[in-house]
């Protein structure tokens, strides 16, 4: 269970993950110690999975931007199994989430243009196994993309 400290250092965390343990203690109101102390209990527990760098792909060349839903002929036994292998050695995939319902699986992808997004999805996306039908969603503005939670 967290408790009003907890949430004040995940607070601050998720404004600026980047906070040095004493930085993050000063900011908190909690000796450094205690600080270290409670952040390795919050990794232990699995509250904190990660800390990562958030990456701009268009600052890198990668314009486009990609929603694929997908349906998968369920009358092979390995369709899923196989299919995700494949697809999580797709680099430009960035994300895959399965589902229950219509549709099966949904693949995120960058490219650096309408053209490379072609060459994917010609060679890559249409050779992975057990595909029934795709659903392309171009993404055109992203309205709200925050992790954070209200804590």
């Amino acid at each position: 269970m967290l408790d009003d400290t907890d949430r004040r250092l995940l607070r601050q965390l998720q404004a600026d993950p980047t906070l040095s343990v004493a930085d993050l203690s000063e900011a908190t109101r909690i000796a450094p110690a205690t600080c270290y102390k409670r952040l390795d209990r919050l990794h232990e527990t699995g509250v904190i999975r990660a800390t990562r760098s958030v990456i701009n792909w268009a600052a890198l060349g990668y314009t486009v931007e990609v929603s694929l839903r997908i349906t998968l002929d369920k009358t092979q036994a390995r369709a899923f199994d196989d299919f995700l292998a494949a697809a999580r050695d797709i680099a430009e995939v960035l994300e895959i989430q399965t589902f229950l319902g219509r549709t099966d699986a949904r693949l995120s992808l960058i490219a650096r243009d309408l053209g490379h997004y072609q060459q994917i999805y010609r060679d890559r996306i249409l050779a992975l196994p057990h595909i029934a039908d795709i659903e392309a969603l171009m993404n055109v503005a992203t309205i709200k993309d925050s992790p954070s939670l209200p804590i």
